[in-house]
């Protein structure tokens, strides 16, 4: 399946016709970008923030390992994750003295982890939960690893808990650091899961609570919520008002969203629908436009976890077919949001259970022992891109760097229904603005067939504990195709026409040519013969 595709002018197109909210203006189709008028920034909003499973897994060689490889082949800039509290690290210790309870709070593990991720370049974003058992009101939890979901049996000492830690941060990392950590009051209240009742009064106290504690510690930090799930929409409505009326502190607004319907279970895994990835950005701009004439206008808002499905079990995750689903979203998210945060960046997850097999459908861009999935690339390629944005449409993105080359990201449209399988081929053709005489033209491809470790996986009866060798045979088989060659530039510009396969997402790098060859070089004597 074909189709045309204009010319590419130095313009931004934003999605569905509609403008970008924050940042330059979008120009409108066709207009062309004067010489006095600079180039739209292309948001890297899909950079500012990645999630984990619960925090203590950071703690693991395997976990540091993934994250390392992660932060050198993309670069997040915040990780998220749950459990900062829950018994696993640690923090919240009574005693008894003398006949008095106490607690002293420690941070062994808080340290360590957080050493680690300033290491590899990357800076938490505190999710404060879930709550610690000896200060729980009651027993629920949620997950294979038991996070307490009950509000505190003592406000006053769970603000004691908030501020001696976030004071602690402080005092070990510098007043200037944390500030730029962004503070989320829990995750997803409105679920009966994570919250008992889904009690939205005791989740308001909480909140205030929490947010009067860090700013007790500094007024600069950033504290913020409600974290809610996608359908609960009204809880920011009612989030906003209880803010103003309280004089709540609210420095951003934190939401999730995720497209799939409700889960088909079968043995160690789930089958589920999926609506349109644009369902996704529908979903990021939500917070905005119910906000619109309360105090809470105009804050940052922070997608702190989105996905496909919300299972952890679920082989969509594992897909060509997810990277093409998500690579529009990942283009014009920055639209609608401050950040969206890919939940999560590795299979190192225990939430419903330690996986039984290498290839389970967990969240991770990366499975267990650092195998890349299509997705992995999808993000990879992104951070390839370059900062100015040249265009944008509903099958690519065209981005220039400073030093003049020129990026292009390319994706078939895929059928979210499972209907049919998608188009066998789909036709991208663009004009692209470029300085020099000739580009060097570096392709990179997953589809089907290239960087998809799990189609390998698949072919060799799908092990559940992969031997060494074939191991490293995933690994090489999650590696994306890559091409090269060379196109002249005709009047300041050079055409592309790519032909993409099923589910494929492509990077097209565009590097400007210096020919150094030598005069004396002839390439018909190779092999030694008289031209």
């Amino acid at each position: 399946m074909g189709r045309l595709c204009g010319r590419v002018e130095d313009q931004e197109h934003g999605p569905a016709g509609r403008p970008a909210q924050r940042g330059p203006r979008a120009l409108q189709e066709g207009e062309r970008v004067t010489p006095d008028e600079p180039v739209p920034a292309f948001s890297d909003a899909w950079r500012y923030c990645v999630g984990t499973g619960r925090t203590e897994l950071a703690l693991r060689r395997d976990y540091q390992d993934s994250l390392a490889l992660l932060q050198r082949d993309i670069g997040f800039r915040h990780i998220r994750g749950h459990g900062l509290f829950s018994d696993g690290m640690g923090v919240h210790r009574p005693y008894t003295w003398q006949g008095e309870r106490r607690v002293r709070h420690a941070f062994t593990y808080v340290d360590q982890i957080v050493d680690a991720y300033l290491g590899l370049g990357i800076r938490p974003f505190l999710e404060l939960g879930f709550m610690p058992p000896e200060l729980a009101s009651g027993s629920q939890t949620v997950f294979w690893w038991r996070g307490n979901v009950t509000p505190p049996a003592s406000h006053q000492e769970w603000a004691a808990l908030v501020g001696d830690t976030v004071s602690h941060l402080v005092d070990r990392y510098g007043l200037d650091e944390v500030r730029t950590w962004p503070i989320e009051v829990w995750n997803e209240p409105n679920l009966t899961f994570f919250w008992q009742d889904a009690d939205e009064s005791a989740y308001h106290r909480l909140y205030e609570v929490t947010a009067h504690a860090v700013k007790d510690v500094d007024a600069h930090l950033q504290v913020g919520g409600p974290a809610v799930s996608p359908g609960a929409d009204d809880w920011l409505d009612r989030f906003a008002e209880f803010a103003e009326r309280r004089d709540v502190p609210v420095d951003f607004v934190s939401k999730h969203a995720y497209t799939s319907g409700p889960a088909q279970h079968v043995p160690f895994g789930v089958h589920q629908t999926l609506a349109p990835a644009t369902d996704l950005l529908t979903q990021f701009a939500t917070p905005r436009e119910r906000l619109t004439g309360t105090r809470l206008a105009g804050l940052p808002v922070h997608i702190t976890e989105f996905n496909s499905s919300y299972r952890p079990d679920n082989p969509i995750h594992d897909t060509a077919f997810h990277a093409a689903y998500l690579a529009p979203v990942l283009a014009a998210g920055g639209d609608h949001v401050d950040s969206f945060s890919y939940w999560t960046f590795s299979d190192v997850f225990e939430e419903a259970g330690v996986p039984t097999s290498l290839f389970h459908g967990g969240f991770g861009l990366l499975t267990h022992r650092q195998v890349k999935k299509p997705t992995y690339h999808l993000y990879a390629f992104l951070a390839r891109m370059g900062r100015h944005l040249l265009a944008r449409g509903d099958d690519h993105l065209v981005t220039r760097h400073p030093d003049g080359r020129v990026t292009v990201l390319a994706w078939a449209p895929v059928d979210a229904t499972g209907a049919t399988p998608g188009p066998e081929r789909h036709r991208v053709r663009l004009s692209v603005p470029f300085a020099a005489a000739a580009a060097a033209v570096h392709r990179s491809t997953v589809d089907e067939e290239y960087g998809n470790a799990r189609a390998a996986w698949q072919h060799m009866g799908g092990p559940h504990s992969p031997r060494p060798r074939a191991l490293d045979l995933l690994r090489e088989a999650a590696e994306p195709a890559r091409r090269h060659g060379r196109l002249p530039a005709d009047n300041g510009r050079v055409d592309l026409d790519l032909t993409l396969t099923r589910h494929e997402v492509t990077l097209v790098e565009l590097d400007p040519v210096r020919d150094e060859t030598p005069q004396w070089w002839d390439e018909g004597r190779l092999l030694g013969r008289e031209g």
